[in-house]
């Protein structure tokens, strides 16, 4: 053979591989558009069986799904074989049974050869050839690949089967899509339906508190009047508000129905349930986790296994998104009288003191450690996050076994009762508040402040948020009065641009904090919170009408012996160490006077209190 004739059959070699090259090549890249963004499995297996079938020129096959657990195997698919679609068989029959027994490719020259095989040999695939492909994800086989060749004297070759393994895989991506799909579309369904039921619940609950406190003041208001003779329109007048008040209570009760359990947890015990989130996480990032539980586990108060739940979920789901780790461990520990729930992951971590803070006034943004931590709270738990960036982060809740009673020490929910004498204001800040702060509970709503003495004695709450025009209006001391039945009670007023006058009229009652009306729901939070820790905060657009309010004429006459000596360390820089160490009293106690002085003199910090009286602050100790 010559040169021209040499390179002459090389070309026509070539051109026939291309040929049978390009339909292989069509019909992978048709599979992979398939697979992009396609859940639904059987009409999925259906199109890889086709293309399959198509490209290996078959004319019959099947794919099977297998559960090894349960020794079976169920027919999902298949075209020309028989109509077994749906059918279960035990995995000691037919070659699904021989391809799992043996975990390996298997390649026959006749289906006959196969012992409980299902097809009858008058079936036209009795003597053909046929070929078994497992399915694998990681160690586990999950179904079977199966294609018969269309006459009794064909066979497959080795090169064949590497394309029906290639197939075989694309089969397992589809069946773990659709199965993580699955899974994704039921947590969300649960989240979703969760947040709407704790919505619901915290809103009647407190709308309905809230009516029945203002159902009571009004009923005490009733009776105040029938005492002093003032029967006939006083009283009247007040009964028919308290019927409005519990004819809306009743309403709203009516609304909503109630449920106690999260989905996720119905059923389920709590290391079940989280071992089910665990497995989401893997799903989604691939990370691998651990969970353990140690000590002897015991029933949980409903409550209780609820919000270690939620906990747990907040903090997987902040690992999902954010963390990018490789092993997430998580533990259940059983303690005498608490449970403690520790999650650990290897991932990128963050700066909390410089992106988060306090927690007690973490902004929008960071709403999952925000809740994480309000749900501890709100059990009588606590929360610690120990992160560190490049170094992953643990997230440590400690949560008693069972919930707090209401009215006991460190009760779950900072309590506040709001007085405005507008009805719009009043409910729009109880909305706010709401959707706010999870740590917030507004008890009641006054309009008056003739009901604000009883309404406190009643409801004790920790802060009183109230209009600044009913603080400058109250000529009978009512204010004065409940700060002799509490001196620590938190008055935090609402204002909008003040007058010199009403700020003097808001020192002398002592109060906590200001706030514009005009700010926004986070803001007026952090300020209620803040009171209720016995800081004073102040909001940014109205400290120029504080300071030109002559501060320095507040509450310095009105110093006890202790809070002069105090003062004068202050201004002089000491530390609060160093304060108590030549007082010869606690650091914490004073701090409370250092509290009561900035209160009493309207000062927002040391450095405020310092150049209020004429000096700058000297540097403290470093010991301090």
């Amino acid at each position: 053979m010559g040169k021209a004739q040499r390179e002459s059959a090389i070309l026509n070699q070539r051109a026939g591989r291309n040929v049978g090259e390009q339909p292989q090549l069509d019909s992978i890249a048709e599979l992979a558009r398939d697979l992009a963004g396609r859940f639904e499995l059987q009409p999925l297996l259906g199109r890889i069986l086709g293309h399959a079938a198509s490209l290996l020129d078959c004319v019959s096959g099947s794919i099977s799904l297998v559960n090894e657990t349960g020794g079976t195997y169920t027919k999902k698919v298949d075209i020309g074989v028989g109509c077994q679609e749906g059918q279960t068989f035990s995995l000691e029959e037919g070659l699904t049974g021989q391809i799992v027994r043996s975990r390996s490719t298997v390649i026959l020259d006749a289906y006959s050869s196969i012992e409980c095989g299902h097809i009858p040999p008058t079936d036209p695939r009795w003597n053909c050839a046929v070929i078994g492909v497992p399915i694998h994800w990681g160690q586990q086989i999950v179904g079977a690949f199966i294609l018969f060749s269309p006459d009794q004297y064909r066979v497959f070759t080795v090169e064949e089967a590497r394309l029906a393994w290639l197939f075989a895989s694309h089969a397992a991506v589809a069946m773990m899509n659709s199965d993580l799909h699955s899974k994704a579309s039921v947590r969300e369904r649960e989240a979703a339906v969760a947040i709407e039921r704790e919505r619901a619940v915290r809103d009647v609950h407190e709308t309905v508190g809230r009516s029945l406190a203002n159902l009571l003041l009004t009923l005490d208001l009733a009776d105040s009047a029938s005492r002093v003779g003032d029967i006939q329109h006083a009283v009247t007048t007040h009964i028919s508000n308290a019927r409005t008040i519990a004819h809306d209570a009743l309403t709203e009760t009516r609304r909503t129905v109630l449920g106690m359990d999260p989905p996720a947890l119905s059923g389920r015990s709590l290391h079940d349930a989280i071992a089910s989130e665990l497995a989401w996480v893997e799903a989604m990032s691939g990370a691998t986790t651990r969970l353990t539980v140690i000590g002897d586990v015991r029933p949980l108060a409903p409550e209780v296994a609820h919000q270690a739940f939620r906990i747990v979920q907040e903090a997987l789901s902040n690992v999902v998104a954010h963390a990018h780790a490789t092993t997430v461990r998580t533990g259940l520990i059983y303690d005498r009288g608490t449970l403690v729930v520790v999650l650990e992951d290897d991932g990128r971590g963050f700066d909390l003191a410089g992106v988060h803070g306090d927690h007690a006034t973490l902004p929008s943004r960071c709403r999952g450690l925000h809740d994480m931590a309000s749900r501890a709270t709100h059990i009588g738990g606590d929360v610690h996050i120990d992160t560190t960036p490049r170094w992953g982060t643990k997230v440590r809740a400690t949560l008693p076994d069972r919930a707090p009673a209401r009215g006991a020490a460190g009760r779950p929910l900072w309590e506040i009762l709001i007085a405005h004498d507008h009805p719009v204001i009043s409910a729009g800040l109880v909305r706010l508040l709401s959707l706010a702060e999870p740590t917030i509970q507004v008890t009641a709503e006054i309009r008056s402040a003739d009901q604000l003495l009883a309404a406190y004695e009643m409801l004790r709450p920790d802060v009183i948020l109230i209009d600044i025009a009913m603080v400058h209006r109250d000529a009978t001391g009512i204010l004065a009065r409940i700060r002799e039945l509490d001196p620590d009670v938190a008055i935090v007023v609402l204002t909008d641009s003040p007058t010199v006058e009403q700020v003097r009229s808001a020192r002398h009652a002592c109060v906590r904090g200001f706030v514009d009306q005009r700010a926004g729901a986070d803001t007026i939070a952090r300020t209620l919170v803040a009171a209720g820790l016995g800081q004073a905060l102040v909001e940014g657009d109205i400290f120029d009408h504080l300071i030109g309010a002559s501060p320095r004429e507040s509450g310095a006459d009105n110093f006890t012996v202790r809070e002069k000596q105090v003062h004068s360390m202050v201004i002089r820089g000491m530390a609060d160490k160093q304060i108590a160490s030549e007082l010869g009293i606690s650091v914490k106690t004073v701090e409370k006077h250092v509290g009561s002085v900035l209160r009493k003199t309207g000062a927002r910090n040391r450095t405020m209190l310092a150049g209020m009286n004429g000096r700058e602050p000297e540097p403290a100790h470093p010991w301090g």
